[in-house]
């Protein structure tokens, strides 16, 4: 189940905010290893780490680092300060954080009554890699608008993993981050996708929330096993909660898996079979026969969600100008151009729900 090395912190490659990229020399030779300063504290050169080395084993590619668990001859001091909330919860690196819900919070007057998002646009998306392009497409057709990242514990648990976030919010484009149920890192924390939603729109002040999991998809190629599915309950939530549920189609022409090739199955289960509440599915307007593929399936969320053309004119060259690079499944924007401009098209959307 883990694979454990010792090894020694040989240089430090990059670091961005709560993430250390470093190489460590192992008994195999140097490898990359990603450390979490909250977490494990900041190794330097010389430092003796403890390692995962399963996942680097295993050849993955969101996740092919090996994971440093412990600095163990130069401990982090005790963390100080409140918080009531653990997550990782039961495995060796559970954490506590301070929930923006919980008792004892600057935030918990304003959440223990709040129940609605005053139709508040929640753009829900399967991958994490949709996250760029919805905003895109958002903030090319309402700049200034003030949008929130729900992360749901899907992929990874650490929103630390992802530069994207930090990119983004270096930029102006996210105005915070909301991590939910076993996810953790984020500006404020949420035991649910629920409190996360209400967080965002009341303590955030969001005029948008995107929800999506963290980077690390897990699929198995069943219909029910892909970690997406959450997407269905996140269109719920922000149902139940009073928000406008908005359903990013995960488009794609450059994955020829036919399970994916146009609409992905797994936006047809997690919208079509999971989400109960009815949403708005942009449609995007692709051209030619693939355009016209993407039309037909998409008509199969017809019987509960309302179907939405959107234009994609002009979202190419937004997409172009994002401030982090775009990828999905290690294709680029030029491999897999329909799957960006699908998300952008959602972005495009939710803006006009705020005229």
């Amino acid at each position: 189940m883990i694979r454990w090395r010792k090894g020694e912190v040989v240089r430090i490659r990059r670091e961005w905010p709560g993430a250390v990229e470093l190489d460590v020399a192992v008994p195999e030779g140097e490898c990359r290893a990603l450390a979490y300063p909250p977490l494990v504290g900041r190794p330097e050169p010389g430092d003796e780490v403890l390692l995962n080395t399963t996942a680097l084993a295993m050849g993955l590619g969101t996740g092919g680092y090996a994971m440093v668990v412990a600095v163990p001859n130069r401990l982090p001091q005790d963390p100080q300060g409140p918080g009531h909330l653990v997550k990782a919860r039961y495995t060796p690196l559970q954490a506590t954080v301070a929930g923006a819900d919980e008792q004892g919070s600057p935030h918990h007057e304003v959440l223990r009554e709040a129940d609605s998002l005053d139709d508040m646009p929640v753009v829900v998306a399967d991958l994490h890699s949709a996250l760029a392009p919805i905003l895109a497409g958002l903030y090319e057709a309402a700049p200034g608008t003030r949008v929130a990242y729900v992360m749901q514990d899907g992929g990874a648990l650490p929103a630390w993993f992802s530069m994207s976030v930090a990119r983004l919010r270096d930029s102006g484009w996210l105005a915070g981050v909301v991590t939910a149920g076993q996810a953790f890192g984020g500006d404020l924390e949420a035991v649910t996708v629920h409190t996360a939603l209400l967080a965002a729109r009341h303590v955030l002040e969001a005029d948008v929330a995107i929800v999506a999991q963290g980077p690390g998809n897990l699929g198995s190629g069943t219909r029910w096993g892909f970690s997406g599915v959450q997407a269905g309950e996140a269109v719920n939530a922000a149902g139940v909660l009073r928000g406008r549920p908005v359903a990013a189609l995960r488009v794609s022409e450059g994955d020829l898996r036919e399970r994916h090739h146009g609409v992905s199955h797994h936006s047809l289960t997690a919208f079509g079979r999971v989400a109960l509440c009815p949403a708005d599915v942009p449609v995007p307007d692709l051209p030619g026969e693939f355009g016209a593929r993407v039309r037909d399936q998409a008509e199969l969320l017809a019987v509960r969600h309302r179907l939405v053309p959107v234009p994609v004119d002009g979202l190419h060259e937004a997409l172009r100008a994002a401030p982090v690079r775009l990828s999905t499944m290690g294709r680029g924007l030029e491999e897999d151009l329909a799957y960006f401009l699908a998300s952008a098209a959602a972005g495009r959307f939710a803006a006009s729900l705020l005229v």
